[in-house]
């Protein structure tokens, strides 16, 4: 199995090269956290997490997945003793596995809160050590946010599919508050040596509005250029943009299946699985799905997917929208 850089522009190719591979949900979560694009840039204000130190690391964490793939029951254990029924703290559960039991940096503490006077100031997600030594903090984040309709570059313009959160603020409170945690006098109170040197580590998928051509204004200069990229639709526009797709049929994604491409693969059962992720449905005709999620006041999560030798691949993801969420979403960016 060849091992995806860090960097790098086949590092697309070689992503899909390393979730082919894999069969196991989780495992296949786990790797596209690690080797998918991150959604912002390096800056000097957010350095990104560097969780590798050499080549030899990257290829040693690729033959673990493997490894993983083939006996998943530690990973699956570990989730559910997580019990994760949010994204979030899926992917934490996910990277502390690594983290504990794969090569690379290993875990020095996790979730660890710091407190003055009482009052809780934040928690730190993680602090590791590589094997070079280095002592990092990181702060973990899976984000999906949807383009506003006619936005004008700025990250505000990307928002919570529930209107409940911005790309902007959530940036702003990474690297305002959460990656300064590490730097306070009250950190240094916990009697951890450093120095400890803060990283984001920002992945998900960033939706825009299906269109048949490419976004013409400048993307805002936070956004890595190769981010993870699906679409969304409003209900009345979907029944045109699903006759587009040449899937064998439409499935529903739970929230917790928002990470990794899926697939669908009647042949693989594990019959010792300590956990199992919620379970995309079989793909179904457009009009049928849309049945189902005709009645939702906000958005949903679906994907296409295609018929394989192994059973179904997914094909692309998006959202389906209310009618009335454009309008709502525009607000809420300018707000």
């Amino acid at each position: 199995m060849n091992a995806p850089p860090a960097h790098g522009g086949d590092a697309s190719a070689r992503l899909a090269a390393l979730l082919a591979a894999l069969r196991d949900p989780a495992v296949r979560d786990l790797a596209w956290l690690l080797f998918s694009p991150d959604l912002l840039r390096a800056q000097r204000d957010a350095p990104l997490a560097e969780p590798w130190e050499s080549p030899h690391e990257v290829d040693a964490c690729v033959a673990w997945l493997a490894s993983l793939d083939r006996e998943p029951l530690p990973l699956h254990r570990a989730l559910a003793a997580s019990r994760s029924t949010r994204l979030g703290r899926y992917a934490e559960a996910l990277l502390g596995s690594l983290l504990r039991d794969g090569p690379g940096a290993t875990l020095v503490a996790a979730h660890l809160p710091l407190r003055c006077a009482g009052r809780t100031l934040g928690e730190c997600d993680f602090l590791v050590e590589t094997s070079g030594g280095r002592r990092l903090h990181w702060e973990l984040a899976v984000k999906c946010y949807l383009c506003v309709d006619g936005g004008g570059g700025r990250l505000s313009d990307f928002v919570g599919p529930n209107l409940r959160d911005r790309f902007d603020r959530k940036r702003a409170h990474l690297v305002d508050h959460q990656l300064r945690l590490s730097a306070r006098d009250e950190f240094a109170l916990l009697g951890l040596p450093g120095p400890w040197h803060a990283q984001m580590f920002v992945k998900g998928w960033l939706f825009y509005r299906a269109r048949g051509a490419d976004v013409t204004w400048p993307a805002p200069a936070e956004l890595a250029r190769c981010h993870p990229r699906g679409w969304w639709v409003t209900h009345d526009d979907w029944p045109a943009f699903a006759d587009t797709h040449r899937a064998a049929g439409w499935s529903v994604l739970p929230r917790l299946d928002w990470l990794a491409p899926r697939r669908l693969d009647a042949a693989v059962a594990r019959s010792d699985a300590a956990w199992t992720p919620p379970g995309v449905a079989l793909p179904a005709a457009p009009d049928a799905l849309f049945d189902r999620i005709a009645g939702a006041g906000e958005p949903v999560m679906v994907a296409a997917f295609v018929a394989d030798d192994d059973g179904y691949r997914e094909l692309s993801r998006g959202f389906i929208v209310p009618n009335d969420w454009p309008s709502r979403a525009r607000a809420f960016a300018c707000g």
